[in-house]
C-alpha cells in the first residue's frame, strides 16, 4: 500500500540513441534496482570487479560511476564526436551565412586589452577574423600597456583587415574603462564581449546570427562555454540552462559568450568603473532588468573558449576584490527589484554568493500535510521533527490517514493528537496520492501548504523557513527541498523532465556525496528548475488553487507533483529548488518500487498520460538542456547533443524570416 506519491523513484531503461548510451542507461536501469536491493550487492560487486579487468568494461563502469565533471580525456573524446565541425558541416555553414548575411546583424567584438601574452592575443584576433559569420567588426581598447609590443600588434593587425579597428588609451583604467573605450568604436546592431587571451570556434558569431533571426526581439545572448588549460587541451564545459534569475544572483550564469543589443549597453550606460571582476555580471543584471525575460535566449552549444594559461587574470589575483563587486552589484541588483534577500561572498574558490532571503511578517500559518498508512516507526520520527525541531512560529500538522490498522500506529496517533497543532484526517479507501492531499488542503487552515512524506525526517530547524522564503515570494509557484539518503549522498536537488522512468521526469544529482558542489555550484545554490518532488514541496494555498491542486483522475500515484509544477508554470510562475532545506528521506520505505510488477500497470498508465499531456515540454526541459544526457540528471554533456545546428535545420526554417539590421522585425 502506498503512502507516497510523486515522481517515480527508480530509473528504467530509455530511447537509446547508439549501442553505447543503450548499453549504459540499461546499466544505470540495474545500477538503481542494486542499490534498493542489498540481496544483490555482493553478486554485483563482483561481476563489477570481473568486468574491471578488461578495458570494455572498465569504460563501462566509469561511465556509469565516474563524477559528473568530466575529465580532459573524457571530454576531448565528446568533443571529437560531438563538437567538430566536418567539411560538411562547414560547407552548410557558411551557405546559411550566405543566406542570413544580408539582412542579418553587424556584431561587434569588443576586447579590453592590457599588457597581454602577445601569441594569445594574436590567437584571440585570429578567431575572430576565422568567424564564419561575415558581419563582424572587432575593436580593441589596448589600456596603456607598457612598452610599444602590444600597440605594434594591434596596428599590425587593423592595417590588415579593415573590420579592426583600436584606440589607445593614454591612462590604465581597467577593464571597465577599456572596455567602454572598445564600446565606444563600436557600430554594430549586437555586442559580444571577449576577453584578450580567449578564443572564438568559427561558428560562434554565425550560430548567434541564426538565433537572432529565428527570435528577432531578443535583446541579450548568452553560450555555453569551457576552458583552456595551460596544456592547451579543452577542460571543465559549462553546459547552461535557460535563463534562470535565482541562480543568477549567485554567480554569472551568462558569462561568455555573451551578446548584447547595442542599444540596450547604451541606455544602461556600458560597464560601470568601480565593479572591477564582476563588471559583466553587472551588465547582465543591468540589461536583463530592463529587457525582461521574454528578451533573453540561450544558446545551447559551446561557442566560447576561456583561457586560464599564461598571465594571471584579473579575477585569479585579486579573487577578494571580484568577490566584493559581484556582492556589491548583485545586492544592488537585489534592492532595485524590491527583493527581501542579501548577497555574501563566500571565501575561497570562485566568485560565487550566499544568498540569504528574508520572510514577510507576520508569517502565514503553514499547513504540514503528511499522508501515511500505518509504518508507526517512520511516521513518528517525521512528526517529531516537525513539531520538535523546526523552527516556525505557526505551525498545524495534519496527518492523513489511509486505513492505518496496526495497534503501534493508532497509539502514535493518540499521543499524536494531544498536541493541539495535530489533527489527525481519516481518508479511507484505496491509495490516491493526488485525492488525498487535495482533501487534505481543504481542511487546511494554512495559507502555506506543506506536501510531506512520512519517511522523511528533518535535519536541521531551519527547512520551513528555507522554503518558505521562496514559496512566499509573489513571482515563486512551489519550493523544493535538497532530499538526502540516510548515509548524506543526494537522493533528491530538483528535477530534470524527460530522465527517469517512463522518460517523464527524474532526480537531479543523485548519489552525489555530501559535500559535492556538482558542477558550477548546481548542488549548493538556490536555482530554477522545472518540477520539484512532493516528498518535500511549499505551495501557497492561492497557487495551488488556480493551478487545481492535484490531477486525482490520470495520475493517482505518480507524476501528479511534476503535474502540478509544470501547470504551476503556466501560471507564469517560477518553481525554485533550494539547498537550504536540507532533509533525509528514505523513498518508497513505504510504498515500494513502481518497478515492482504489482504497481507496472498502473505506472504505465501514468506515464502514458504523462506523455501525451506534456509530451514536448518533457522532451526539452529549458532548466536541464538540450545538451545534457537524458540517461540520469547527472549533467553529463548528451552524445550526440539533442539539439540540432542551424544550419542542419530545413531549408524552409530560414525562407520566412524577415529581419532588418538593427530592427526587431518579425518571423
Amino acid at each position: 500500500a502506498a503512502v507516497e506519491g510523486g515522481m517515480a523513484a527508480d530509473p528504467p531503461p530509455h530511447r537509446p540513441s547508439g549501442p553505447a548510451q543503450a548499453l549504459r542507461r540499461l546499466a544505470v536501469g540495474v545500477l538503481g534496482v542494486v542499490r534498493a536491493v542489498p540481496a544483490l550487492h555482493r553478486p554485483v560487486h563482483a561481476i563489477a570487479e570481473r568486468l574491471a579487468r578488461h578495458p570494455a568494461g572498465a569504460r563501462l563502469i566509469r561511465s556509469v560511476l565516474e563524477p559528473h565533471a568530466l575529465d580532459p580525456a573524457a571530454y576531448a573524446r565528446w568533443i571529437a564526436r560531438c563538437d567538430t565541425l566536418s567539411e560538411v558541416d562547414l560547407s552548410a555553414a557558411r551557405s546559411l551565412a550566405g543566406r542570413l548575411e544580408a539582412t542579418g546583424p553587424l556584431i561587434s567584438v569588443v576586447i579590453p586589452v592590457f599588457d597581454p601574452d602577445l601569441v594569445h592575443l594574436s590567437a584571440a584576433i585570429a578567431s575572430v577574423q576565422g568567424q564564419i559569420w561575415p558581419k563582424w567588426e572587432l575593436c580593441l581598447a589596448d589600456d596603456a600597456s607598457p612598452g610599444e609590443a602590444t600597440w605594434g600588434l594591434l596596428e599590425a593587425a587593423a592595417a590588415g583587415d579593415s573590420r579592426i579597428r583600436i584606440v589607445r588609451r593614454e591612462v590604465n583604467g581597467h577593464i571597465s574603462a577599456a572596455t567602454n573605450s572598445a564600446l565606444a568604436l563600436a557600430g554594430g546592431d549586437f555586442v559580444a564581449f571577449m576577453d584578450q587571451d580567449d578564443l572564438l570556434p568559427p561558428h560562434a558569431l554565425l550560430e548567434a546570427a541564426a538565433e537572432l533571426a529565428r527570435h528577432p526581439q531578443t535583446d541579450l545572448i548568452y553560450t555555453d562555454e569551457d576552458k583552456i588549460d595551460g596544456r592547451g587541451r579543452r577542460v571543465e564545459p559549462h553546459f547552461k540552462t535557460a535563463w534562470d534569475p535565482e541562480i543568477m544572483l549567485s554567480q554569472n550564469m551568462a558569462s561568455h559568450l555573451t551578446v548584447i543589443r547595442r542599444s540596450r549597453v547604451v541606455e544602461a550606460g556600458g560597464l560601470r568603473e568601480g565593479l572591477e571582476g564582476a563588471q559583466d555580471w553587472d551588465l547582465v543584471l543591468r540589461v536583463a532588468r530592463a529587457a525582461g525575460p521574454a528578451r533573453i535566449r540561450h544558446i545551447p552549444a559551446v561557442l566560447y573558449h576561456w583561457r586560464q594559461a599564461g598571465q594571471a587574470s584579473f579575477s585569479e589575483t585579486a579573487m577578494a576584490r571580484c568577490r566584493a563587486a559581484a556582492a556589491q552589484a548583485v545586492n544592488e541588483h537585489l534592492a532595485a527589484t524590491g527583493q527581501a534577500a542579501r548577497a555574501r561572498a563566500l571565501d575561497g574558490g570562485p566568485a560565487w554568493l550566499e544568498i540569504a532571503r528574508g520572510l514577510p511578517g507576520p508569517a502565514p500559518k503553514a499547513t504540514v500535510i503528511v499522508p501515511t498508512r500505518d509504518r508507526a516507526d517512520l511516521l513518528e520520527v517525521c512528526a517529531r521533527g516537525v513539531l520538535e525541531a523546526t523552527d516556525w512560529p505557526d505551525l498545524e500538522l495534519l496527518i492523513v490517514d489511509n486505513d492505518s490498522a496496526e495497534p503501534a500506529t493508532k497509539a502514535l496517533f493518540e499521543r499524536l493528537a494531544q498536541d493541539p497543532r495535530v489533527r489527525i484526517l481519516p481518508a479511507p479507501g484505496p491509495f490516491n496520492y493526488s485525492a488525498i492531499n487535495n482533501a487534505a488542503v481543504r481542511e487546511a487552515k494554512g495559507d502555506l501548504l506543506v506536501f510531506l512524506n512520512n519517511d522523511v525526517e528533518v535535519r536541521g530547524p531551519g527547512w520551513l523557513k528555507a522554503l518558505a522564503a521562496q514559496a512566499l515570494r509573489p513571482e515563486v509557484g512551489a519550493a523544493g527541498a535538497m532530499l538526502r539518503f540516510p548515509d548524506g549522498r543526494v537522493q533528491h536537488a530538483g528535477v530534470a523532465l524527460g530522465i527517469g522512468a517512463g522518460r517523464v521526469a527524474g532526480a537531479l544529482g543523485v548519489g552525489a556525496g555530501p559535500r559535492d558542489p556538482g558542477p558550477s555550484n548546481r548542488l549548493r545554490a538556490a536555482r530554477c528548475v522545472s518540477a520539484a518532488t512532493a516528498a518535500c514541496l511549499a505551495v501557497r494555498r492561492e497557487v495551488f488553487n488556480a493551478a487545481g491542486g492535484f490531477d486525482a483522475e490520470h495520475l493517482p500515484v505518480a507524476f501528479n507533483d511534476i503535474d502540478l509544477c509544470l501547470r504551476i508554470g503556466d501560471l507564469g510562475l517560477q518553481v525554485i529548488w533550494t539547498p537550504e532545506a536540507d532533509l533525509t528521506h528514505r523513498e518508497s520505505a513505504s510504498r515500494g518500487s513502481d518497478l515492482e510488477a504489482r504497481h507496472a500497470a498502473r505506472f504505465a498508465r501514468e506515464a502514458a498520460w504523462m506523455r501525451q499531456r506534456w509530451g514536448p515540454v518533457l522532451d526539452a526541459d529549458p532548466f536541464y538542456g538540450l545538451n545534457l544526457d537524458l540517461s540520469g540528471g547527472d549533467w553529463r554533456p548528451a552524445d550526440p547533443p539533442r539539439r540540432p545546428r542551424p544550419w542542419a535545420l530545413p531549408p524552409e526554417t530560414w525562407e520566412a524570416m524577415v529581419i532588418s539590421p538593427g530592427e526587431e522585425g518579425k518571423t
